[in-house]
């Protein structure tokens, strides 16, 4: 309710900016009013327009939201970001909890043209909702409320499958051939170049998988990566579901997975890139040899501008983790 009444008075000062002198329109942000404009939520679908856009990315005003390595799962938009996104041609966003906000700048655009792709909608039935597995804990937060029952939660971390990535790209692809037919036959080719890269990172982590004698992964934190894993057949533990907004693990959790280490004989307690380790330290500390391993896995959630500006990629991302399973899965 907090979020909905910030947008509120977001979208209202924005409208009395917009209308007021020196207001921002498509004419003078700062970039050709010709320009195709395309603002894009996460680094995911930021990085796979740029690899279809190819050499052409010089002529797009091409925008990425959450470049401050902010968490999707707290990020509240500001006036600009809402402005931004209103003119934009091609808006790309998640479509789920996380982002419920796009509906409120979707309804306030002022390009009636404006195309969007809402990555779980693309996904339609092949998208997943949270799974809570044995031992994980649940979400204080959302086992406290009351009132009607809620419609599923979808699992939002679709771009952890490489496959899901193509299908993605796929997409991208035909919004842009249509907003700029001209260099359509470029940007087709440019995604069957790219595609052959994510094939063959496709390849390399099925293969990965299917020599591994141990397929599971144990998490000591949130759990983003449920479609990587059934995409190579692997199971998983963990302490909490992709989406959580909990810190700390209950006592039952942390013995529950502890135990597990144990049963399994796993040597390798998995993280994301944002933990602080604390939990994963708590588990090893919990088993009997208390020798495991902490690795981290990287969710490509929180890139930052900078880690753009160094060269980061979606693909070079998704291989830094293809060298840590390697490196741990057995």
């Amino acid at each position: 309710m907090h979020q909905k009444r910030t947008l509120a008075a977001l979208l209202t000062a924005g409208a009395l900016f917009m209308t007021g002198c020196g207001s921002v329109t498509p004419q003078n942000r700062g970039s050709s009013k010709d320009q195709l404009r395309i603002v894009c939520t996460i680094f995911p679908e930021y990085d796979w327009t740029k690899q279809i856009l190819g050499t052409h990315i010089g002529e797009v005003d091409l925008h990425y939201v959450l470049d401050s390595g902010a968490d999707l799962h707290s990020f509240q938009p500001t006036m600009e970001d809402m402005m931004m996104i209103g003119d934009c041609d091609l808006f790309m966003y998640i479509g789920g909890e996380s982002d419920e906000w796009t509906a409120d700048a979707i309804a306030e655009s002022v390009n009636p043209q404006m195309q969007t792709v809402a990555l779980l909608d693309v996904l339609g039935d092949a998208a997943v909702t949270e799974e809570i597995r044995e031992g994980m804990q649940a979400d204080e937060e959302k086992a406290g409320e009351e009132g009607e029952e809620e419609a599923p939660e979808y699992d939002e971390h679709v771009w952890l499958s490489v496959r899901n990535a193509k299908k993605l790209c796929g997409v991208i692809t035909e919004k842009l051939c249509r907003l700029d037919s001209k260099n359509a036959a470029d940007y087709r080719e440019n995604l069957a170049a790219y595609t052959q890269k994510l094939d063959a990172l496709d390849q390399q982590f099925q293969a990965l998988a299917d020599g591994a004698q141990q397929k599971t992964l144990l998490f000591g934190d949130r759990f983003p990566f449920r479609y990587f894993t059934e995409d190579y057949g692997l199971d998983y533990y963990a302490a909490f579901v992709g989406c959580s907004a909990e810190t700390e693990a209950s006592f039952e959790t942390v013995v529950f997975l502890a135990n597990k280490l144990d049963e399994l004989g796993l040597d390798t307690v998995y993280t994301i890139e944002s933990s602080d380790g604390a939990i994963a330290r708590t588990i090893i500390e919990n088993t009997k040899d208390k020798n495991q391993q902490i690795a981290v896995l990287n969710s490509i959630q929180s890139v930052t501008a900078e880690q753009v500006k160094s060269g980061t990629t979606y693909l070079s991302l998704m291989q830094q983790n293809y060298d840590v399973l390697k490196a741990h899965l057995k």
